[in-house]
């Protein structure tokens, strides 16, 4: 539910970022934003917020308190947890660092998030940035159609859960994790296993079949709640394991059909190494 490991840039400097989908808000690293307002490196940066942090909670501010945080790609490469705030959390952090950089920081604040609002209103930009992301990861344009449909598809399915009262990130979890298991036979953390994946995206590892069939569990999940109207989490199980099982039986009969497996230990360098391969 959230874009992972992107770089937005502010005077040169790179602010580690993550899109919650859920919350539609950015996260920011707070180590790469107090670097940026001080004019120091990273390791500068790590020291101040180090004492900052201290400092703030010794005058009682919960930003050090409220401060959440993230597994982000750090400079060795490895994923770590870092600390981060939303935008709101960060214009406060700002009016704690002395720097004549705060204005032109609050300002390219307003330019980050305004990406979003833009595409609120306009979803083709959407639709822009996610297809050159795929692109530039070398994924071919079939696949890119298919999951570029798939994120519509998903949006529809949680406004769906929403309309029926389903709000808390937990429950979106454990319901797609339902629908996950009924139709594939595994599932979240087990067919990441498969795949062998940590923390990647599972559905930029699926192959087009996989991506096609999650997108009618989801579908038809939406569609039978459009029909029955279910309110609250037992109703919302019962739709999703209904929808799931449509795809279930779709892959059940085309495996029977082609004598071939559908759910797949390729991950995403495969699936790419495959497109390149067909080119």
């Amino acid at each position: 539910m959230s874009e992972n490991n992107l770089i937005k840039i502010f005077e040169n400097k790179n602010i580690r970022v993550e899109w919650n989908a859920d919350e539609e808000r950015w996260y920011f690293s707070v180590v790469d934003i107090v670097a940026a307002l001080t004019d120091n490196d990273y390791q500068g940066g790590r020291k101040y917020w180090s004492v900052l942090k201290v400092r703030l909670k010794e005058e009682g501010s919960e930003l050090a308190t409220n401060c959440s945080q993230l597994k982000m790609k750090a400079y060795d490469g490895k994923l770590r947890e870092t600390d981060v705030m939303h935008t709101e959390q960060i214009l406060r952090l700002v009016q704690s660092v002395p720097s004549p950089k705060a204005e032109p920081l609050k300002l390219w604040l307003a330019q980050v998030g305004n990406e979003r609002i833009d595409e609120t209103y306009d979803p083709e930009l959407a639709i822009n940035r996610a297809l050159d992301t795929y692109k530039r990861k070398g994924y071919s344009d079939e696949w890119i159609n298919q999951r570029l449909k798939s994120i519509d598809v998903r949006k529809e399915f949680t406004n769906e859960l929403k309309r029926g009262g389903i709000n808390q990130k937990k429950d979106f979890a454990i319901l797609t994790d339902i629908l996950t298991s009924v139709w594939s036979g595994y599932n979240i953390k087990e067919y990441k296993e498969f795949k062998g994946l940590k923390n990647e995206s599972l559905r930029d590892n699926m192959n087009n079949m996989e991506i096609i069939l999650n997108m009618l569990a989801e579908q038809s999940s939406t569609e039978i709640a459009k029909e029955t109207n279910p309110k609250g989490m037992k109703e919302a199980k019962k739709t999703v394991i209904d929808g799931a099982t449509v795809a279930k039986n779709a892959k059940k009969e085309l495996e029977k059909k082609t004598g071939k497996k559908i759910v797949s230990s390729e991950n995403a360098n495969e699936i790419r190494k495959l497109n390149k391969g067909d080119e």
